[in-house]
């Protein structure tokens, strides 16, 4: 859409705010609201703001950035009590570049260098978080469990409801369920292109905590909120496609896996370590990754293994343009733009280097003798922030997807968080040491 469009279509919805989004480094959203008479400025000029007080954004000598809304992510919110447009955004220095330090531009920016050599990424996410009755404790709403269904179940009538706004805005959800936690619930979206689908889950999240805030209860996309309980994940399908065809399927392979698929696979296997601080990026996401409760701790692949880190679903007859792999280690709270950027540049490291594709490993990985693990070589994910943070710091791959700036200012962010985390005290330490020491 042109700007006239986005003025007529704001004409015919009777705009009354405008809604500039972008995200920080860490996947926050951001908004600058202003009224429908400004937005032809905001379209042709951009407004400015001072980027210092954003996270991992500018230095307060070097504050002021642009905001200028990108005309093809205009959506009216559904959940707005006056007629409210948003615009995802893209941030500009005052001299018209862009911006090093904007996550959805690093996303675009790999995507484009992908696309000289022919490709495009699809990705199909399906995304688990937890309601609660309130945002000061993790208070139960029901205790179900996988596909449950639950008679006047307040959870389950918000999420149909969620579901529901999805498809007024254009959120193509395939299907939506109770999770295994009591609580838990996840929904799944049709895959889309993969920055457009980063956005749908920048709105889908805020759509999600907007549906429940207007019952009275809470959605948390917190990676572990529940002791003894399993966290929520982010498992992110994905494939490539050139010249139109599903460049992942080779009817003639046993696993119907191209080349292609074969060496994006063993590149993920290669660098994942380095890319877990970016899917997996607050120190609650390792209280996640442990064995016991279904998060991928393995780095190995295979088809009907759960247990492993990536899984090639089954090819359906006729569906070759379903063929893909999915990523399970990732978590909802993740910035989605720099998971993805990381995610595709492991991946496609992994075709550029012609890497060969180890075995896969079909057994239940959480049950084998550490020799049967040694035998196959399979590590393991990170098991803290900090470890990952290191594997990220040492790493030429994720330096050059993110960029200088936010490859910086991401791991100073991470590091501030770890020594935070060091240094509290916590009710284990209290309940576990005080009484004896």
């Amino acid at each position: 859409m042109d700007k006239k469009d986005i003025l007529n279509l704001m004409k015919t919805d009777r705009i009354q705010f405008v809604e500039l989004w972008f995200v920080d480094i860490l996947g926050q959203l951001k908004t600058i609201t202003i009224i429908p008479d400004e937005i032809e400025k905001a379209l042709d000029e951009g407004i400015g703001f001072d980027g210092s007080s954003i996270e991992g954004f500018a230095r307060i000598f070097e504050s002021d950035l642009i905001v200028r809304p990108e005309p093809e992510t205009y959506l009216v919110l559904p959940w707005a009590k006056e007629p409210t447009a948003r615009f995802l955004c893209s941030i500009y220095t005052p001299e018209g570049d862009f911006y090093d330090g904007d996550s959805r531009y690093v996303l675009k920016r790999y995507l484009q260098k992908i696309a000289r050599h022919g490709y495009t990424m699809n990705v199909g996410p399906e995304l688990e978080y937890f309601y609660f009755k309130n945002s000061e404790t993790p208070g139960l709403l029901d205790q179900a469990t996988y596909f449950d269904l639950i008679p006047a179940d307040i959870g389950s009538s918000v999420r149909n409801e969620t579901v529901s706004m999805c498809a007024k805005i254009g959120i193509n959800v395939e299907a939506a369920h109770h999770e295994v936690a009591p609580s838990q619930h996840e929904v799944d979206v049709r895959y889309a292109d993969a920055l457009k689908m980063a956005d749908m889950m920048v709105t889908l999240k805020i759509l999600i905590k907007q549906v429940a805030a207007s019952h009275g209860i809470y959605a948390t996309f917190m990676p572990k909120p529940l002791f003894g309980q399993n966290g929520s994940g982010f498992h992110i399908h994905q494939s490539l496609f050139k010249d139109g065809k599903n460049a992942f399927f080779d009817a003639r392979d046993q696993n119907y896996l191209s080349d292609i698929a074969r060496s994006y696979i063993a590149g993920i296997l290669k660098y994942v370590r380095e890319i877990t601080a970016l899917c997996n990026q607050w120190v609650n996401s390792y209280k996640r990754l442990v064995p016991g409760f279904e998060a991928p701790v393995y780095i190995s692949w295979g088809r009907k293994n759960r247990s492993a880190l990536v899984r090639v679903p089954i090819y359906k007859p006729g569906k070759e343009n379903a063929s893909r792999i999915e990523l399970r280690s990732p978590d909802p709270a993740c910035n989605i733009y720099l998971a993805l950027t990381g995610i595709l540049a492991a991946g496609y490291a992994g075709i550029e280097e012609n890497l060969e594709l180890s075995q896969p490993v079909e057994t239940n990985i959480y049950e084998m003798l550490p020799e049967e693990k040694s035998r196959n070589s399979i590590e393991t994910l990170p098991g803290s922030l900090i470890e990952a943070i290191h594997e990220t710091e040492k790493s030429t791959l994720v330096k050059d997807a993110l960029g200088e700036h936010i490859f910086t200012k991401f791991i100073e962010n991470k590091k501030i968080e770890w020594d935070k985390y060091r240094i509290c005290v916590s009710q284990y330490e209290i309940e576990n040491y005080f009484p004896i020491l």
